[in-house]
């Protein structure tokens, strides 16, 4: 999956560290990341590169090994000559391939610091901890930190067969699992339950919990379950989520493997005989 970047290490925790050359600079314009692409080969701008570069303000991000990433909210134009905005959804088959991890990681704090820049109680500005990844209202001293959603993915299964779907009205179009995000209050054995019976109209019996991933596309913390079907098999499909479900004997999955998402992941896992589990 994109975050499997082994023998590279990420470090996430937060440092008050000064930026200097050598460190990479990550500029976004909405979901669109600043770099050269080359048959999906990515280069990031470095520090040393940017014109006047002390004017700018700087983030420290993450490291991956020894390589420190900073985000700056304020493009370089005279980068323009040798970078080029690229789409994030890029990413998911860039190399190497930890930095099309950094790409997507740096995008999700990003986004969150741009939204974090005013208190939401008072409308202060918000200022930045020296000790962790957290901005303070100096005014009425609310606390933000950054933003994870939690929500699941669906493998549901009967006998040989899953059941795979596409989206409404989105730009990825491939098939994909049945996923949901966790509601105020709720479990998230709960939200599978009521993410299948909304989606598909379907009963879910036994819950397997698969494995989880960061998933900073949206922001989200993905919890992977293969469910088996309880009761009849018949969809009802939930037309403003769903463009289609459907049954696919295990032969027949028309998927292929790739190297990104823990919903692809899963479907291989079953397409490949990978998931096992005992009938007790």
């Amino acid at each position: 999956m994109i975050q499997d970047i082994a023998p590279h290490q990420f470090h996430n925790e937060y440092k008050a560290y000064e930026i200097q050359n050598g460190d990479y600079v990550l500029f976004y314009r909405q979901r669109d990341v600043l770099l050269r692409y080359v048959d999906e080969q990515i280069v990031y701008p470095k520090y040393e590169e940017v014109s006047d570069r002390e004017s700018r303000s700087y983030i420290y991000l993450f490291s991956i090994d020894a390589q420190r990433y900073y985000f700056c909210d304020e493009t370089d134009e005279t980068l323009m000559e040798a970078y080029q905005f690229v789409n994030i959804q890029k990413m998911r088959k860039g190399q190497p391939k930890h930095q099309a991890f950094a790409g997507v990681t740096g995008l999700h704090l990003a986004e969150w610091y741009r939204s974090r820049r005013f208190c939401g109680r008072c409308g202060t500005g918000m200022t930045h901890s020296a000790k962790e990844r957290m901005v303070q209202c100096p005014e009425c001293g609310q606390m933000e930190y950054p933003k994870i959603s939690p929500a699941v993915i669906i493998a549901l299964v009967h006998g040989n067969r899953i059941l795979m779907s596409k989206y409404v009205g989105r730009a990825y179009k491939n098939y994909a699992l049945l996923a949901g995000f966790s509601e105020i209050g709720e479990p998230v054995e709960e939200t599978v339950r009521r993410e299948v019976m909304e989606e598909v109209g379907l009963k879910v019996g036994r819950l397997h919990y698969y494995k989880s991933q960061p998933w900073s596309f949206t922001d989200t913390l993905l919890m992977g379950f293969f469910a088996e079907l309880e009761g009849g098999e018949d969809i009802v499909l939930d037309q403003t989520e769903l463009a289609m479900a459907e049954w696919f004997e295990r032969e027949e999955i028309p998927v292929t493997y790739e190297d990104c998402s823990l919903t692809n992941e899963m479907i291989m896992a079953f397409k490949e005989h990978k998931i096992i589990w005992s009938e007790s």
